[in-house]
């Protein structure tokens, strides 16, 4: 199937910013338009997340119709993909974004990670979640969403090692979902005991010939599986909990609902005083 491509480049004068070009069919160009406008401080934080010194070659981003032979090889839930060795994302915009993505500028973000993942590790061995992981966390700052999809993961389903964690990327939406969930976590806990450039300095020990695992447990002290251990015996639900009550998003709720309950009783109060008065006003007509 041959696709009329419509070019637009995003330069940048920073040599940390990646080049992006951005490729799609004429009924896409409101998209291109919309990409044109993203925020370009978020892949500058990107790639310092992941130890970029050298913005590197051109990022190809294709954006594909949904009746397309690239829409049609991979799942109808997946909005997105990149393939490292080639600089190449692709974009689907017909289909909304799943978890962990809410957007297509997160979707085009945490893409754009993966190439440049694949480039600092030269093209070496990365595990699924480690790689996932590293790239929710270049996508967007952990949110709300994150916590509660990691709390219902823990109330769903059991302890998951690293290589039953690997397999579920390749499994259904909810083992995706799932997958997505607990890699992000892990790798959040990584950035957050060891510091934001602890993922970007074990991809560039990875990319100077060390095994992941020796990488791994060079910047962490820890091996991937004491990591993983230690993650679970932190896990508890009522800690997980913490941060869900007190984020804003809890607080704005419960306002809401106690706004909606004072607003229910009220409501219920006028009418037992508008009840009373006519049955007081049936009262005195009996009278008379």
């Amino acid at each position: 199937m041959i696709i009329d491509l419509v070019p637009f480049t995003l330069h940048v004068r920073s040599t940390e910013l990646p080049e992006l070009k951005i490729e799609g069919p004429p009924e896409l160009e409101a998209v291109r338009t919309r990409l044109e406008s993203m925020d370009r401080q978020r892949l500058v934080d990107v790639a310092r997340l992941l130890r970029i010194k050298d913005s590197g070659p051109v990022i190809h981003v294709v954006l594909a119709t949904d009746n397309s032979d690239l829409a049609r090889a991979v799942p109808p839930w997946i909005s997105g993909y990149a393939v490292g060795e080639l600089d190449l994302v692709v974009l689907f915009p017909a289909r909304s974004p799943s978890y962990p993505s809410d957007t297509l500028e997160d979707v085009l973000r945490h893409e754009a990670a993966h190439v440049l993942i694949w480039r600092v590790s030269a093209g070496r061995p990365i595990p699924r979640w480690f790689n996932e992981g590293l790239a929710m966390a270049a996508e967007r700052k952990r949110q709300f969403r994150d916590q509660t999809e990691l709390l219902y993961q823990l109330v769903a389903g059991s302890r998951t090692n690293l290589e039953e964690l690997n397999h579920l990327f390749s499994g259904g939406q909810n083992d995706q979902n799932r997958a997505y969930a607990l890699a992000g976590s892990l790798v959040h806990d990584v950035l957050q005991r060891y510091g934001s450039g602890a993922g970007g300095e074990i991809l560039l020990r990875v990319g100077g010939g060390a095994r992941f695992e020796a990488a791994f447990e060079d910047v962490t002290g820890l091996t991937p599986e004491n990591m993983e251990t230690e993650f679970w015996h932190r896990q508890r639900i009522w800690s997980t909990w913490i941060p869900i009550i007190g984020s804003s998003t809890t607080l704005w709720l419960a306002v809401t609902v106690l706004a909606l309950l004072a607003i229910y009783r009220r409501q219920r109060r006028n009418r037992e005083i508008e009840e009373r008065w006519a049955k007081e006003e049936n009262d005195d007509l009996k009278h008379r």
